[in-house]
């Protein structure tokens, strides 16, 4: 370390002088003062790394500038970081965004027993301990023909779990064409090992034949498992043994079979000119023994993972020590009992939010689009604001296909780039999260509800007020 560096780490100010410049600046702060101690100290541990870095004096900060910092980071700490924001993307299920919006009877349900005590594992019939499955279980079974319901927090663990149960230390044969990659590069192949089964791949990417499970079925297997490619397609020369096929080789051969729907639909969305999904009850109708899916795609609930199947299977399942840790959690498990609710309606899926967005059409997002770009007309000195033709995407790994017609608001900034505009948006008190496409900000109100527009024409108007003041927006 040369003499001069050494001078320059010298300089740097000190925690004391810093943390009095900080109480000084706001004496009424209430944090207790280790906390202070201990931001400053990272505050000044970073500046240090960055000079040792470069060597150059003016990375070294003056003793107030130090203390802005550490202030910032104060403030930080009494902000939520799990915040609301405004889905303008036009992706429905936006993985990053919180997959599917919860509707009013989850919220309703999921507020009534967050309150107070609640009868999770507590049966109120018998006066003694109850299973938390059991508030959906009978719903689940109902809607979908199943014998037995278990619900866990998320449908790699449902996987996991299952496979864990089922097969551990066995084969389970695999298509090659349907070892997927899920979110989080979470892969098929490696949720396998982790649950201690032996993958065993069978056919090819493109083609998989009934006779490739016929042949690969032996006395070290413990399950065939079918994997639905809920977010990609392989189109052209392709072939899949249809879950029927697969139902019997295992019934002939004495080996249990899985599908693991990933997306869990429980309507038909042919009827609405989508693609064939395959729905829940159609697996279950099969005789399949377990299915596997989420419960916050095309279910439209929160995150869970929901497995049926035969109730001898399912009781395995559900004695495995696994269960426990991932078991799902009292404010989840209402949220899923009043999305599932609603399915007893014919009528009642189309008040989902996820539905209500898949399906809204086209003439209607630019309605509001239209009501938007009227709403910021006062702004076409910030902004030249337009509208175009586009697509939304169901997202969320599923219907990988499928695009949906939609009409953009278009912003192109007079002074900004977009991609600047697109982070101040963000940085809003209620970030909005649009597309940035070359130099426009497009907006996709399918996937805002009514209520929220009011928060793109305010930010906007703050961001144009700002910028025209040459401000920052506030953090």
């Amino acid at each position: 370390m040369t003499e001069d560096l050494n001078q320059l780490l010298r300089n740097l100010p000190k925690i004391d002088e810093i943390l009095r410049l900080v109480e000084k600046e706001n004496p009424s702060r209430r944090i207790p003062r280790e906390y202070m101690v201990r931001i400053g100290r990272d505050v000044v541990r970073e500046i240090r790394e960055r000079v040792r870095e470069a060597g150059a004096a003016a990375l070294v900060p003056s003793p107030g500038e130090a203390a802005r910092r550490v202030l910032e980071r104060i403030d930080l700490l009494g902000r939520p970081s799990l915040r609301k924001v405004v889905n303008a993307t036009g992706i429905i299920l936006h993985t990053n965004l919180g997959r599917a919006p919860l509707c009013g009877e989850a919220l309703a349900r999921l507020i009534e027993v967050a309150r107070g005590y609640s009868n999770l594992e507590y049966n109120l019939e018998e006066g003694e301990r109850g299973l938390r499955y059991d508030h959906v279980r009978s719903l689940l079974c109902a809607l979908t023909g199943a014998e037995d319901a278990l619900v866990v927090n998320n449908n790699a663990a449902a996987v996991l779990l299952v496979l864990n149960s089922l097969a551990e230390g066995k084969e389970a044969l695999v298509s090659r064409g349907e070892l997927i990659e899920i979110g989080g590069e979470f892969r098929i192949p490696e949720v396998m090992e982790k649950s201690g089964v032996i993958l065993r791949e069978v056919g090819t990417t493109n083609r998989t034949h009934g006779s490739d499970y016929e042949r690969a079925v032996g006395e070290r297997t413990g399950m065939i498992l079918k994997v639905h490619t809920s977010n990609f397609r392989i189109l052209g020369f392709t072939g899949e043994v249809p879950l029927p096929e697969l139902v019997r080789i295992g019934r002939e051969r004495a080996v249990p079979v899985m599908n693991d729907l990933g997306s869990g639909c429980f309507i038909n969305l042919g009827e609405y000119g989508f693609a064939d999904e395959p729905t829940v009850r159609e697996a279950v109708a099969t005789g399949v023994d377990v299915v596997t899916f989420s419960g916050d795609k095309l279910l439209g609930g929160p995150q869970a993972g929901i497995v049926l199947g035969k109730r001898s299977y399912l009781e395995r399942i559900a004695r495995n020590p696994l269960n426990r840790a991932l078991r799902i959690d009292k404010l989840t498990l209402a949220a899923l009992e009043g999305t599932l609710r609603l399915y007893l309606d014919p009528e009642g899926p189309a008040s989902l939010p996820v539905y209500r967005a898949l399906l809204e059409s086209p003439d209607h997002v630019e309605k509001k689009a239209r009501a938007l770009m009227r709403k910021l007309k006062p702004l076409e000195s910030s902004f030249e604001i337009t509208l175009k033709k586009g697509v939304s995407l169901p997202g969320g790994g599923s219907l990988p296909t499928e695009e949906v017609e939609t009409v953009l608001v278009v912003l192109r900034p007079r002074t900004l780039t977009a991609s600047r505009l697109g982070k101040k948006l963000r940085m809003l008190d209620v970030p909005v999260i649009a597309r940035v496409s070359q130099e426009e900000v497009l907006l996709d109100l399918r996937t805002v509800d009514g209520g929220e527009i009011v928060f793109i024409e305010k930010g906007l108007k703050e961001i144009a007020s700002r910028e025209n003041a040459g401000e920052e927006p506030r953090r």
